[in-house]
């Protein structure tokens, strides 16, 4: 006598398993998503690297703002002008006669002194500057 659903017996029935293996199918979409994953990434890199084209500036067209810049060695710049002994002030009044903008941004070194500064910048005032700015660095992701 033969039990009914061990091997050999005689309920066994005999029919098709439908199992599905998605192991491969797996497989196909990791692959997939490698290969959308490292396009993408191909993608976006190259639109960073876009070569601008060149535009002439006139000399007619006057600056926005003046941009007084120290250096470390306390040389001044008045929007890229290197500025004689005893002409800042005289400078500065051309210089915002010129802008547009009635704004004075000050580009300091870090080792500028802070009474050098507020002279520029109380200089700036008394000849019409209408805004004052002082122009910072961003820290860098480490920092």
């Amino acid at each position: 006598m033969a039990i009914s659903g061990l091997p050999g017996g005689e309920g066994e029935e005999h029919g098709i398993v439908a199992e599905i293996n998605i192991t491969p199918l797996t497989d196909i979409f990791l692959v997939l998503l490698i290969i959308f994953m490292v396009t993408t990434t191909v993608a976006q890199d190259e639109g960073k690297n876009i070569d601008l084209p060149e535009a002439t500036e006139s000399e007619e067209t006057p600056p926005k703002s003046v941009t007084v810049a120290i250096d470390a060695e306390g040389d001044i710049k008045i929007n890229d002008k290197l500025v004689q002994a005893g002409m800042l002030e005289q400078m500065i009044e051309e210089a915002l006669a010129i802008a547009e903008e009635k704004v004075v941004i000050l580009k300091g070194d870090k080792v500028v002194m802070l009474g050098q500064a507020v002279n520029i910048l109380d200089i700036a005032q008394q000849k019409g500057a209408k805004g004052i700015s002082i122009a910072t660095q961003q820290p860098g992701p480490g920092d």
